[in-house]
């Protein structure tokens, strides 16, 4: 990153392989990195909620394993923070294959508040940034699936709106067996957001399924190969 004041922390969900001792091989080369480590596997909202308080810095933002920032991602979205005040920001993205290759492109609108993302939802977790210095720190929801979904609606339930900066800041690599990738897996996940963490009533529960579905076949069923653009 062209922005050098940064930590990087990972928390491992128990994994099986030699994750950790590939981490550790980078860790002992740069005190940036910092590796924590769960016992037993317990989900991405456990390990991504362990990170964010052991964490230090004044801005918290997420990157999968699998995905990837532009080198300037952290220079130009905290400036853009800055400079406008804003606590909570996201980013336009390209999307690659599992090779790499583009094969799309997910535009944004230039703000969104709470109501926008329960129909259809443009913050990549890649691209999001909260401001603790505003916020203070907001945890992910403790459920296994779209906990990330869940905290931007905790979040846009503190601030009126979450701002797009206007340029792709990154790559987010699309699996063909992926959560993300099963559109019938992924809108049970949302409506369970709708139910258990947000407590909407069933029938408003119910429209508004059908209102993300329908925006999420428009969105994925043919990717996007537009230019970086908001809208």
């Amino acid at each position: 990153q062209t922005h050098t004041n940064w930590e990087l922390l990972i928390t491992d969900d128990a994994s099986t392989d030699d994750t950790c001792e590939i981490i550790e091989s980078y860790r002992l080369k740069d005190e940036r990195i910092k590796l924590f480590k769960l016992e037993e596997n317990a989900g991405a909202a456990v390990a991504r909620n362990k990170s964010i308080k052991h964490a230090n810095g004044r801005f918290i933002a997420f990157c999968d394993s699998d995905d990837i920032w532009t080198t300037d991602k952290l220079e130009k979205q905290i400036s853009f923070m800055l400079d406008n005040g804003h606590a909570f920001t996201f980013a336009p993205y390209q999307i690659i294959s599992e090779a790499g290759n583009n094969i799309g492109f997910a535009p944004t609108r230039s703000r969104v508040n709470y109501n926008d993302i329960l129909i259809t939802c443009d913050i990549g977790c890649l691209t999001a940034v909260y401001d603790t210095e505003k916020l203070g720190k907001v945890y992910m929801p403790m459920i296994r699936k779209r906990q990330d979904y869940g905290l931007w609606l905790k979040i846009l339930k503190q601030v009126d709106y979450a701002y797009s900066h206007p340029e792709t800041l990154g790559y987010y690599r699309y699996r063909s067996h992926s959560i993300s990738s099963n559109k019938f897996k992924a809108i049970w996940y949302i409506w369970k957001v709708y139910r258990n963490v947000e407590k909407l009533p069933f029938l408003r529960s119910l429209y508004l399924v059908f209102i993300y579905s329908t925006h999420g076949i428009r969105k994925y069923g043919r990717l996007r190969t537009t230019k970086n653009t908001i809208w």
